[in-house]
């Protein structure tokens, strides 16, 4: 990705994590192949040059970008991928947007960017820890306790041994996945805390769900891409 807008993407290994919900006190493995994760949410100026918009109610450059819809966050990076000459991810309908996220489907073959899975991401969270953490929670994160209740430009806290900054805090992730398709049909995953949580949100392991075309002031997104042999 163009570094000119403030992003780069980290190579992440192979290997497997064990994701848990919490509803259904059911735990579940998976394992990954390499894929590649970027070293940041998605800033307002990078948003901004891909797409156009500046849909955040806060502004500035560096600042997450926020107030997206799990829609925006496909197109985005359709557009993106469209930009640097790459297949996109995504296959979207023309009316896709009416129903969840029924309306697009995920090329897993392609190169482009895309959203990622909650597996992926809570996996590079840990980026090999075990604990709820990746280190010490105001060293590593903006919430609720030291936030001073705004969003803070991305990169400011520590990042986690493998070069990812604000896993934990600032604004929630989108992730590909659906939540609990029993219970909330097609909400869509998100990860992370951000800044306006309480320090329990702020863990690696927790879930939040969001309607595919909510606009919320906590919940950003980054992208990802299979990893190019």
């Amino acid at each position: 990705m163009d570094a000119g807008v403030g992003n780069t993407l980290i190579s992440i290994p192979p290997g497997r994590v064990t994701l848990s919900d919490r509803r259904t006190q059911r735990s579940w493995s998976v394992e990954l192949a390499p894929y590649c994760l970027a070293a940041f949410p998605v800033t307002q100026e990078q948003y901004a040059a891909v797409g156009g918009q500046r849909p955040s109610s806060a502004r500035g450059d560096r600042l997450p970008v926020e107030g997206v819809s799990w829609w925006d966050a496909v197109r985005f990076c359709n557009a993106l991928s469209h930009r640097d000459g790459m297949a996109p991810a995504y296959r979207v309908q023309a009316d896709g947007e009416g129903v969840g996220g029924e309306g697009v489907e995920w090329d897993t073959r392609a190169e482009g960017y895309r959203l990622p899975t909650e597996a992926e991401w809570e996996y590079a969270a840990r980026a090999g820890t075990s604990g709820p953490r990746y280190g010490p929670l105001d060293d590593i994160a903006w919430y609720r306790g030291n936030s001073h209740g705004r969003i803070h430009d991305v990169g400011g806290k520590q990042p986690n041994s493998w070069g990812l900054y604000d896993m934990l805090g600032n604004v929630w992730d989108w992730c590909w996945d659906l939540y609990d398709t029993e219970v909330y049909g097609t909400y869509r995953v998100l990860r992370g805390g951000g800044w306006f949580d309480e320090h329990w949100s702020c863990r690696a392991s927790v879930r939040r769900r969001g309607h595919p075309a909510f606009h919320l002031d906590d919940v950003g997104f980054r992208v990802a891409r299979c990893a190019v042999p």
